[in-house]
Order: structure tokens, then sequence, then C-alpha cells
């Protein structure tokens, strides 16, 4: 089989690495390799964010009004559209992702960037009132500059989408770091960058293996702003990073999100809640329901409906349209959930249903799986999986729900099925995620901020709070007085 060989984009150009070096990167599916990359690493994490930073600076970019700014987002996102076929089986090849999910999603993206568009000639300052009658004075949102942005694996275009697109609103650069295990998507996406009329080196972007380029992204001097999608235990070395440079931080760091069912729940529509919530995308999703907390008077019927349900999921070949769950994104990743349902079973979980790896795939697939759990302690409850991979507990009343929903240091969404309005409000009240579904789950919108709180990370993608936390705000002083400047040595 012939590899298909990517470059990377930087300043307009595309280029190898300068040493060089090149990586394989394997389809999921099947075990293979199929594409050859570039393996950056410091000198090319340096070349493209002093790209990014000249064009920031040049007039070319600088130099445009907002509207024009605006006109090429929304150019990108017709562009998007156009290419949405080619760029969603790319993405599926890369990942693993179910094509009728990376299609949806490639339907739904260019929206993101016709919002943002929309906002890039909104963002007002304001004037102030002063309590000095010989001074005018304003405020003016301006861009920061360079951002480095880090996107992982399970969703690499979306990931990007919300980041590059607010970044570019405000007036920003940008250098983009995907994973090693995803970069294809997001190469064929940068092409695109440059049709649409984007001036050469606003956005650049960089592949490689390991940490280096990554870490020398985060810490370069000229990188203003980071946005980082991924693990805790890496957003921390970007927190150190970013010491070096004081950069601004977006952080989203993954969840341990509960879908709460309450005994008055439509029962159908909770169990297809519970397969949206883990099952999708092969539980590879940040925002994964994968605590399944139902309560006492409905248990066991909603176990018994949830696994006649799951029998019927068919794992296949992501490209596959009929397919419902495809494989891990990475072997290592399915390494993490084998070890993780392991440590269950030992720590006295029972398995419902699934458990293993399914017959007859040569890929890294993995069948999805309900644990039953009784202590909130176990380590399958308290920590993300990141697979399909449920833990469903039981609960007796309100306080006991709300007390397991709160029960781990992660705080991305939750999930919350019920018919009292007024119980739907209070739990979103007294919840702590950045996200709350009631009687719905994984709906997002070009216009809903996405981010959470605690180990989940800080920070807000989507929305105009996206386009905003891509600026820094300018006060501006105008003494209006013909009379000379007073004693030098007294604050005005």
């Amino acid at each position: 089989m012939t590899l298909r060989k990517f470059q990377m984009l930087v300043n307009g150009a595309w280029i190898d690495a300068a040493s060089g070096k090149t990586y394989e990167s394997i389809n999921p599916a099947t075990g293979r390799v199929w594409s050859v990359l570039p393996d950056a690493d410091e000198a090319d994490a340096d070349h493209a964010v002093r790209a990014a930073d000249a064009a920031f600076r040049g007039p070319a970019w600088r130099g445009l009004t907002a509207t024009t700014r605006g006109k090429l987002l929304r150019r990108l996102g017709d562009l998007i559209a156009e290419h949405a076929s080619e760029l969603a089986e790319l993405e599926t090849q890369d990942n693993g992702k179910l094509i009728r999910e990376t299609r949806g999603q490639l339907a739904y993206l260019p929206e993101f960037f016709h919002y943002s568009a929309g906002l890039a000639d909104k963002l007002e300052g304001s004037t102030l009132p002063i309590d000095k009658a010989d001074m005018f004075a304003f405020t003016v949102p301006e861009p920061l500059g360079v951002v480095a942005a880090i996107i992982p694996w399970n969703s690499p275009l979306y990931l990007t989408a919300i980041k590059l697109a607010p970044a570019l609103a405000a007036g920003n650069t940008l250098v983009i770091k995907p994973s090693e295990h995803a970069s294809a998507s997001i190469l064929r996406f940068a092409a695109l960058v440059a049709e649409a009329g984007f001036p050469a080196g606003v956005v650049n972007v960089v592949t490689g293996l390991g940490p280096s380029a990554g870490a020398a992204l985060t810490k370069h001097p000229l990188v203003r702003r980071i946005a980082f999608t991924g693990g805790p235990s890496t957003a921390r070395h970007v927190i150190k990073a970013s010491a070096e440079n004081f950069a601004k931080l977006s952080l989203e760091l993954g969840g341990k999100s509960a879908n709460i069912v309450f005994d008055d729940a439509d029962l159908e529509s909770a169990v297809n809640g519970a397969v949206a919530g883990i099952y999708a995308a092969s539980g590879q999703s940040c925002v994964a329901g994968s605590r399944l907390l139902v309560q006492d008077g409905i248990y066991e019927r909603f176990v018994a409906a949830l696994t006649a349900r799951m029998a019927r999921i068919r794992i296949g070949d992501p490209l596959d349209p009929n397919s419902d769950m495809g494989p891990m994104a990475t072997e290592q990743q399915l390494g993490i959930v084998e070890s993780m349902v392991g440590r269950a079973r030992e720590e006295g979980a029972d398995v419902l249903a699934g458990g293993q790896r399914p017959a007859g795939h040569e890929g890294w697939y993995y069948e999805p799986t309900l644990l039953a759990c009784t202590s909130e302690k176990l380590d399958v409850v308290q920590n993300e999986v990141f697979g399909p991979v449920a833990a469903i507990m039981r609960f007796n009343d309100d306080a006991e729900a709300l007390a397991l929903a709160n029960g781990t240091e992660y705080a991305l969404a939750a999930g919350i099925w019920t018919r009292d309005i007024g119980r739907a409000h209070r739990f979103a009240r007294d919840i702590h995620a950045g996200i709350v579904w009631v009687n719905t789950y994984r709906a997002v919108s070009a216009m809903a901020p996405i981010g959470g709180f605690g180990a989940s990370g800080y920070g807000r993608e989507g929305g105009i709070h996206a386009v905003l936390d891509y600026t820094e705000l300018k006060t501006v002083w105008v003494n209006l007085s013909e009379q000379p400047m007073g004693d030098p040595f007294v604050m005005r």
C-alpha cells in the first residue's frame, strides 16, 4: 500500500521538519500504517511562532479591518462545507471516529466560523464616565498576538474550530500543534485557510511525536495565549511552561460526567441519552457521561433496557455508515481501557455487559461496557476512562444523587433526566459542572460556551465569551485641557 505523505504549513509554505525526521500514523480500524508526517522539534516550533508573530505585526493582517476579517472567516466556513466529505473521511481514517459522527460534525462546523465572523466587527470598547472634567477616556479590545493551540486526537477539526475561529475573529495569529495520532485532517483544513485568503503566517501547523514541539510552543516568549485541550497531567506541564512567557491560558481537561436518571424520567429517552453520553464516539469524548446515577425505583428496568440497547450496538469499520461504534483511536488508549476495567473487577465492580475486545476485529476495538459499582471510591468511578465504559450506581433521593454527582474532582458536564421542572432547575443550579443538559445529552452550538471547573480546567470555548477571551483591554486617556500639565509629582 502506498503511504500518504503530509507536510507542515509554516508561513504559507508546505515544508518538512528541519531535521528531515518523519513518523508514521496508524489507522486504528486496521492497526496498519497509512500515512507519513513530519516530526517537528523545537527549531520547527520556533520557526512557526516567529512566522505567526511576523504575520501578526505585518500590514497584510494587521491592516485588515475587522469586517474584512469576518468576511475571510465566512469564506473559510463555506470552504469547509464544500470539502466536508473529504475532511470527514480523512479524520475517520486517522482517528477511527465514526464517519456518521465526523460527517455530522463537519456539516455543523461552518456555523462556528460564521458565528465568529459575525462577531469580528462587534468587539466594541466603551467610553468611560471619568470623574475628571478635563479628561476623556475610552477602552479598546485588542488582539493578544500569537496563539498556540494544542489539539488532542479525539475530535481534531471540531476542537481546532472552537479555538481558531474566535482567535482569528479577534485578530490573532495561530500555531496549531495537533496530536501525533490525528494530524491529517487539520493539515488538509490548513490548505483551506490559505484558499480562503488569509495572509501567509496567520495560521501555521506543526506536527510531531513527543513533547518537544508542544513544549517549545507553550513556553515560547512570543506566544501570548495558549488554548489547550487534553489531560490534566499534560496540562500541568503547560501551566508550568506558561510561567516562562506569562501567556493567557484556557484548559479543557476532560471530565467524569454524571448522567442522572430519576424515577419520573422518560425511560426510552434516558436510555438513549445514556448511550449517547458514553458509547457514542466510543466514549472518547471529554463530556462523556461515564457515571450513570439511577434512582432505586427505576434501576432494574433501566439496566434491562440499557443492556438490551447495548446489545444492538453495531461495532465495525468506522467508514461504514452502518457502524455504531468504531475503535479506540490509539493502541495505548485501548490498553488504558482494558487496565481500568480489569482494576474495577478486582475492586468489586460487576460487569453487566461488555468488558472485553470484540472478536473478529483486527483494529483497536473494545465492547460497550457497563459496570455496576457500589462505592463511589472505585477508580473507574473517580477517574476518566476515555473509552466506552460506564460505571452505574443507584441512589435513593435527591440529596444522595447530588452528593454522588459532585463527588469527583472533575466538573465538566452533567445530564439530568426528569419530568419535574423544579427538580431540573435545582440540580442545574447545584451541580458543579460547566455544562448541564436536561433531558438531552451532547448538544452543542457555536453560541454556547463550553468548559469546566476544577480538574476539568478553566476558560470557555464557544459563544461571545470565547472571542473576548482572545483579546486584552486597553484604556486610553486624552487630556482635553488647554492648560499645561500640573505638578509632575502628583498623581492626576
